[in-house]
């Protein structure tokens, strides 16, 4: 009996290939609309699908595989011969090549059509056909991917296509129609955490080696929607690793969370605080802001009216840490900064643009990594693989629930932009994590301490350190931080009475401990403000 391929595809890529090899040694090609039409123009002997089923495609296209004269063919097995009778009973032929591939629904979710069009995009006939294809994969090769049609080629003029190889061909369709009908659902539920938890991801690359040089690793992004990262133009320098691209989309997030100018993205939580707080500056603007992310945890972040003295804030944070850190901004880097930068050894530098000059500067850091970042994050939910499953969360956007002086003294108006800096930066330290804050910058920053007063000691440590340096080297004066920053509540005194003994004036946290108490009485005592926020900032 003759051999038939059934061939449907919305990327045409490579198909003339593959079916003029199976023309030209005598197989038969079934196809369908678009497919035949384009294999015809190819002078490719082509059968029309609704001359096997007799039935001809109607519902404007919808149904025109859906027929048991297709799916018998790709599901009856070739060594049963009951299957085979059943066949020549109802006058049905076995197929012995599928090749599908489906709409483009990842894409047109990703354009953001509206629903009636979007719905045409989904695919009915191409995944029933490959699944009952793969589930018979020992008589019937399915093909997916242009890169595979060389190989059956290859195989097929061998005498032989490997059932290993058939295999995993068949896996590939379930790996495909997994993705593909995760994105549908994402697309069509309206519920934030559904029964099952639909992922739709495809390979971008292969990465050199995980967190440690022993661990392989790969980088994946989801079909139905494109991220920060995915946005990304490298425009120099080695390839990313995976601690490089863990650094590199913390170091964004936290520059974007003081808005991005370039494509309008506002402060996180903007109108929220601003209906909380009193009527003041509180610099919840789009100032410009870079920050340096080293181990998945900042070592400096500032805003500035310029980049040069967002930079120049950063770095006196911390000049030790910024060795080898991932350096971001929010607004395009330009000749003067990137000089500054081309003296250190940086990982990346990543920014939604960079001056032509500033480029050719940097560029000449051979392994330094620049990113174009176009795009803001737009995440709404966060997953961490645990063992077995997934943890899946909303992505912590809320600043803060409440604005509630809780102390005898009030914070000084002046000091509030610096308490709304230091809420927002303390959320992408590792907790338990402390910020001291002065002139919207981060002049000392404690994190990843298992006891909060470790993590006030150490940020209060190295606050005292960048302001004698910073008065050393004649770039600052020498009066102490104003702000304290917190990412959760105080079980004791501890902090308060630290932050009291280094000069802090002001603190803020989000209360919520049993010992509140604890900590307003110090601040009363001391004579410190403190601000309760109602929101925690936990990030681990």
């Amino acid at each position: 009996m003759k051999k038939r391929a059934l061939i449907s595809v919305y990327d045409k890529n490579g198909i003339i290939d593959l079916a003029s090899f199976l023309a030209g040694t005598g197989w038969e090609i079934l196809s369908t609309g678009g497919t035949a039409g384009y294999l015809q123009k190819h002078a490719i002997p082509v059968t029309d699908v609704s001359a096997i089923t007799g039935f001809p495609e109607c519902l404007d296209g919808r149904v025109k595989t859906l027929h048991p004269a297709i799916h018998a063919g790709l599901l009856a097995r070739r060594n049963d011969a009951s299957h085979q009778a059943t066949l020549e009973k109802q006058g049905f032929a076995p197929i012995d090549v599928v090749c599908v591939n489906l709409y483009p629904f990842f894409e047109q979710v990703q354009a953001g059509l509206p629903l009636e069009e979007t719905i045409e995009f989904i695919d009915i006939g191409g995944p029933t056909m490959l699944r009952s294809g793969a589930k018979n994969y020992r008589d019937v090769i399915v093909l997916t991917e242009q890169a595979d049609y060389a190989e059956v080629i290859g195989g097929l003029k061998a005498g032989t296509v490997p059932e290993a190889f058939r295999r995993r061909l068949a896996g590939k369709v379930f790996d495909l129609t997994a993705a593909y009908d995760a994105a549908v659902a994402r697309y069509l539920l309206d519920e934030e955490y559904p029964r099952y938890w639909p992922l739709s991801l495809k390979k971008a690359q292969s990465l050199r080696y995980g967190e440690n040089g022993h661990q392989s690793a790969a980088l994946y992004f989801h079909t139905d929607q494109r991220g920060a990262l995915a946005s990304m133009e490298q425009l120099h320098g080695k390839e990313l690793g995976y601690n490089n691209l863990r650094d590199l989309d913390l170091a964004w997030k936290a520059a974007c969370a003081f808005g991005l100018p370039a494509d309008g993205t506002r402060p996180q939580g903007e109108d929220a605080v601003l209906r909380l707080l009193p009527d003041s500056d509180t610099g919840t603007g789009m100032p410009v802001c870079c920050v340096v992310v080293k181990h998945n945890t900042p070592c400096g972040i500032a805003l500035g009216t310029n980049l040069a003295e967002a930079y120049t804030k950063t770095y006196t944070c911390d000049p030790v840490s910024i060795f080898g850190g991932i350096l971001a901004c929010n607004v395009p880097v330009d000749p003067a900064v990137a000089e500054h930068l081309s003296e250190l050894f940086l990982e990346i530098v990543v920014a939604p643009d960079f001056d032509a000059e500033a480029l050719e500067i940097l560029k000449k850091k051979k392994n330094l990594r620049i990113m174009k970042a176009p795009h803001a994050p737009r995440e709404t939910h966060e997953c961490i693989a645990v063992d077995g499953g997934l943890l899946v969360q909303e992505t912590n956007r809320k600043l803060l629930e409440k604005w509630a002086v809780v102390t005898k003294a009030a914070p000084e108006p002046a000091d509030i932009p610096d308490l709304l800096f230091g809420l927002r930066a303390v959320g992408y330290v590792k907790s338990n994590a402390i910020v001291v804050v002065k002139e919207r910058a981060a002049l000392g920053i404690g994190g990843g301490e298992t006891n909060r007063i470790g993590a006030a000691e150490l940020a209060l440590n190295r606050s005292a350190r960048a302001i004698a340096a910073a008065a050393q080297a004649g770039t600052g004066d020498r009066s102490p931080a104003r702000v304290l920053a917190s990412d959760a509540f105080f079980p004791f005194p501890d902090v308060v009475e630290a932050a009291a003994a280094a000069g802090i004036k002001t603190i803020i946290q989000p209360g919520g401990s049993m010992n509140d108490q604890l900590a307003v009485e110090a601040c009363d005592r001391l004579g410190l403000a403190m601000v309760f926020t109602g929101t925690r900032h936990f990030k681990h």
